[in-house]
């Protein structure tokens, strides 16, 4: 068997970094450590001396390499680290990192060609807190739920490799290895397989812009990895014009996709991405994987504070040739404030009729475009009102906007069940994308809070750290309210108890949750595919209450709601009435809406 033939049979997806079957039984090593004048590779407990490249490449070629082998790099004074590129660890972050056989898992998703972006309801989960037992297999005991309720996208929050056994995943410190705690990484595409079977997308939550606090050991490899006088909320900024960084960072978003068959990725906090190249690493990713992954829809998101839509530009067809759509806070800070009056930390930019701020939201995607934020001062934001709706991936709660409270508290408790039903039913029958946060569709009331499990002196650096950070935030007045991240308890409150999913709240919740997902399929889903930019407009406003309605080809989809503390009017709205709770009348009683479709040429 030729070498060539050798690299198909294994289906490897070879990379700069790390640790890869080029042949049977042969695995190539290779580290950039610009940092170390030697390195030796520990294989299954035996060292031997790498070989070094004038561009500061170490390298060797190992035989006779079975699947599963333990290794570790040791530098020059004995410090054993594990390979930053490592595909999975035998345990700790710290630890050993494992030879991982790309063809180890037998996929049985052959037959699947992903599902178009117009159709997608995303529901974001945690491994750890998804189920009591916490693990990639657990998991996928669920999914058959979520088929059922009409999700079609799994949004999986952070899995790549992080410090101790619990946490949200986003500081990661070995980026290609999925977290040991969760399973290995046969079990994540275990679940991927499985979530196709069952006819649901799935993508992954991605850190691209730091590295955890413990287990990173990148800046004692490579110190030019990171630009040391440039620094970012939580460190070092990476030196992404670097080349042997940038192939770490691209090649890591392309292996997520490519080895686990993932349908999507969600890019997290974009904004302090600041590359100094040419082209920026963001666009290069996103080029590389249009370029190269083209067997199904592949759904990119980016998480972005600045209200930005350069990343997402739109052809001729509508198409995508960068970033799908952009989480958009706007949508979910107007209707947080509007639901509970809170207006603490970043919810004081929508203190001031949060209902105009929503209803630009839903008309036109950011609430923000170009308009000083009061917070700060400062312009913030571009126009959007060329966008079209599903560039906007929209939600009422989801882990940043529950996690970061004192409490976690859901937004069920904080606004009650009527007003969370009228912004669930708003949320779910609009044009934009919507997203669910796990346990929202049942009306779970636990919380979900900040955890994590560190030690030692990082342990009391993160319990002061997040007291400090948070302090101004709603439900942070005081800041030793704060519980402590590293707590077991912590992470246990955060658990979903799927018992209430058969309590009769749980099942009255379910039901309408599943009720309003059938009518987004039935009828908003079908306007999407031909939905461009300025369709939305606002009908009203008033004290508690919004109408708008989008003019799509071929009908017209208005939506009113009221969760004011007095009925409003109805606005006259085209065509029949697809949803109204609790019922429809002339009037809209508190708490209450009415969401009606007009086909062309249909009677008012």
């Amino acid at each position: 068997m030729s070498e060539l033939d050798a690299i198909a049979e294994f289906r490897a997806f070879p990379k700069t970094w790390g640790a890869d079957y080029v042949a049977a039984g042969e695995v190539r090593f290779r580290l950039w450590a610009p940092g170390q004048k030697t390195v030796a590779l520990r294989l299954d407990g035996e060292d031997t001396g790498m070989s070094r490249s004038d561009d500061d490449w170490f390298e060797l070629l190992a035989t006779g390499v079975a699947p599963g082998a333990e290794y570790s790099y040791v530098l020059a004074d004995g410090t054993v680290v594990p390979d930053p590129a490592s595909r999975g660890q035998k345990d700790d972050v710290s630890g050993p990192s494992l030879v991982i056989d790309p063809t180890s898992y037998a996929w049985q998703d052959t037959g699947w060609k992903g599902r178009p972006w117009e159709e997608t309801v995303v529901y974001e989960l945690h491994v750890g807190t998804f189920t009591k037992e916490g693990t990639f297999r657990a998991a996928t005991g669920r999914l058959a739920h979520l088929a059922e309720l009409g999700v079609t996208m799994v949004e999986i929050m952070p899995v790549a490799h992080f410090g101790g056994n619990r946490g949200w995943g986003y500081d990661g410190a070995l980026l290609y290895a999925p977290h040991a705690a969760y399973g290995p990484p046969e079990d994540f595409k275990a679940f991927v397989d499985a979530a196709h079977g069952h006819g649901l997308s799935v993508v992954l939550d991605i850190v691209l812009n730091h590295f955890g606090p413990e287990g990173n050991y990148l800046p004692l490899l490579a110190p030019s990895f990171f630009h040391r006088e440039k620094m970012t909320p939580w460190g070092a900024a990476i030196a992404y014009d670097v080349d042997p960084v940038r192939r770490y960072i691209v090649e890591c978003a392309l292996y997520w996709l490519e080895e686990f068959h993932l349908d999507g990725l969600r890019f997290d906090a974009v904004d302090v991405i600041e590359d100094r190249s040419g082209k920026h690493v963001l666009v290069e990713i996103a080029e590389r994987i249009r370029a190269e992954i083209t067997d199904r829809p592949v759904h990119l998101t980016t998480e972005d504070n600045r209200n930005i839509i350069s990343l997402h530009p739109r052809d001729g067809n509508g198409g995508t040739p960068l970033f799908t759509a952009e989480w958009n806070d706007d949508f979910h800070n107007a209707a947080h404030v509007l639901a509970t009056g809170e207006t603490h930390a970043y919810y004081q930019d929508f203190g001031h009729e949060p209902e105009k701020l929503l209803a630009r939201a839903l008309a036109e995607g950011f609430a923000y475009q170009g308009d000083i934020s009061p917070r700060t001062g400062q312009r913030r934001g571009a126009t959007s009102i060329d966008q079209p709706p599903a560039a906007f991936v929209d939600f009422i709660q989801n882990h940043d906007q529950v996690g970061n409270r004192a409490q976690g508290e859901r937004l069920i408790s904080l606004a009650g069940a009527d007003r969370t039903r009228v912004l669930l039913a708003a949320l779910l029958l609009s044009p934009h994308v919507p997203l669910l946060f796990m346990g929202e569709e049942y009306g779970e009331t636990d919380p979900f809070l900040f955890f994590t499990d560190f030690h030692g002196d990082l342990a009391e650096a993160v319990r002061d750290g997040r007291r400090k950070e948070f302090e101004g935030h709603a439900g942070h007045e005081d800041g030793t309210a704060v519980p402590d991240p590293n707590a077991k308890t912590t992470f246990d409150f955060s658990t979903l108890d799927w018992n209430k999913l058969q309590s009769p709240d749980g099942r009255e919740w379910y039901g309408f949750t599943r009720a309003l997902l059938e009518l987004r399929r039935q009828y908003v889903v079908p306007l999407l595919g031909a939905a461009r930019g300025r369709c939305g407009k606002v009908v009203k406003t008033d004290r508690g209450f919004v109408a708008i309605a989008w003019n799509v080809p071929k009908a017209t989809l208005s939506m009113a709601f009221n969760i004011g503390e007095t009925a409003q009017p109805l606005p006259d709205q085209p065509g029949r009435t697809i949803f109204a709770w609790p019922a429809r009348t002339e009037h809209l009683p508190p708490n209450s809406i009415a969401v009606r479709l007009a086909s062309a040429g249909e009677p008012r």
